[in-house]
Parts: C-alpha cells; structure tokens; sequence
C-alpha cells in the first residue's frame, strides 16, 4: 500500500465508511461511482468543440446554454453517472477563445474543474504552483507549458469555484480547412480545453514536450536589473 496517507484521505475514508454503514449509499454504488469518474474523459468536450468549429448555430448554442451543447454530446449534468451527482450540477460555461483574446482556467480555492465532461484534472491542475501563479504571472506560467502568447493577444484568466465550471473553446487553427468532425476533434485535447495548449494539425496528445522551467518573475526582474 503506502507509508502513509494525508489526512484529508483519512477524511475520506472514515466518511464513506459512515455513509456505507448508515445506508445512504452501499458500497457497490460507491465502486460503481469510482469506476465511473475514472473512466471520464474528455474526448465529449472535444467533439463540442469540433462541431461548434463547424456548425455556427451549435457554435451559438455552446457559449450561450452549456448545458444544453454537453447534452447533445452525450454529456447530462443532472444525470452524470444514473444515480446522481448534485455536487456535478454547477452553472458551466464555455468561454470562447478569439484572435485577440486566449482564456485559460484555474481554481485558486481548491480544484474545481469541469468532471462530467473533462473527466478527473490533472495533477499540475491541482498544484499550489499553478494554481497560486497562473492569476499573477499568466503569460509566464503559459510559456512553461510551452505556449507563448503573442502581446498583442489578452490573456484572461478564469477562476472556476463550487459551483461554476468553465472549459474553454480556443480558435481553430489554420490547416484544418475541409477537415470532419472526427478529425477536428483528435487534434483537441484535454490541455487545449484547460487553455494551456493550443490545437494544432498533427498534435493529437495531451503530453507536453516543449516546457521551460519555472523561474520566479521577481527573480527575472532582479537579474535583468542587476545586468
């Protein structure tokens, strides 16, 4: 097993054995759950995308009812998993990338993030790393997952919380002219969908090779001065 476990897995533990033993749920349904969220990905999400990039009315229909668009993917917020989720039922919203304007979301309180149609977050989503630098040092924290944001293009920084989900709908790149849906939505992976990759032809994982390590801007700053 392991040498030890935090103390919000101890939490954990003692809380889903009490919700077992008073009956709220058994544990086949918590192993049902489990089995459910870990197989969640985001290849749905990826599919809107891709037909939004192709169908202007359902382009229309994903930044003005969510909801409405991860349905018609095959994603049910209400009903995510057949028995319910309420803590998943969260206002959501695609924020819509343009040539002047990259989004990119965060959750500085905890992890909040998308599930039901992003499956489970990263780890680095999760980090106090990202999540305390992003909303400062936006265009830095980008460049070390590899992508750099011309100057002329805003960053805006979205912070997700408990009960608003955000996922992010970025521009489709030149190259994919006269390209199906199926094959728009291979080159959208789950880091496009974050706003820490853009979509490019020939791209279809979410493994980043080009990063650069991270080097405090205050630390920047001194040096070039001190130069």
């Amino acid at each position: 097993m392991v040498d030890e476990i935090t103390d919000f897995e101890v939490l954990e533990i003692a809380l889903r054995e009490l919700c077992i033993e008073k009956g709220i749920f058994t544990a086949e349904e918590h192993r049902h759950f489990t089995e459910f969220a870990e197989q969640i990905g985001p290849t749905p999400a990826a599919r809107l995308v891709a037909r939004a990039w192709l169908d202007p009315t359902f382009r229309q229909l994903a930044v003005t009812d969510a909801m409405a668009a991860s349905r018609e993917v095959g994603v049910d917020w209400m009903e995510p998993t057949g028995f319910g989720t309420p803590s998943d039922f969260t206002a959501f919203e695609i924020l819509e990338d343009t040539p002047t304007l990259h989004h990119v979301i965060v959750c500085t309180l905890c992890s909040c993030y998308p599930r039901p149609i992003l499956g489970n977050s990263p780890e680095w989503y999760r980090t106090p790393n990202y999540r305390r630098r992003l909303v400062r040092w936006p265009r830095q924290v980008l460049a070390e997952f590899g992508l750099v944001v011309p100057e002329d293009i805003a960053v805006r920084v979205q912070d997700s919380n408990q009960k608003h989900r955000f996922m992010v709908m970025p521009v489709r790149p030149d190259g994919t002219e006269g390209w199906t849906e199926d094959q728009l939505a291979e080159i959208i992976t789950r880091d496009c969908l974050i706003g820490v990759a853009l979509p490019t032809p020939g791209v279809t994982t979410n493994v980043i090779t080009d990063t650069r390590p991270a080097i405090h801007p205050a630390s920047s700053a001194a040096a070039e001065g001190a130069s």
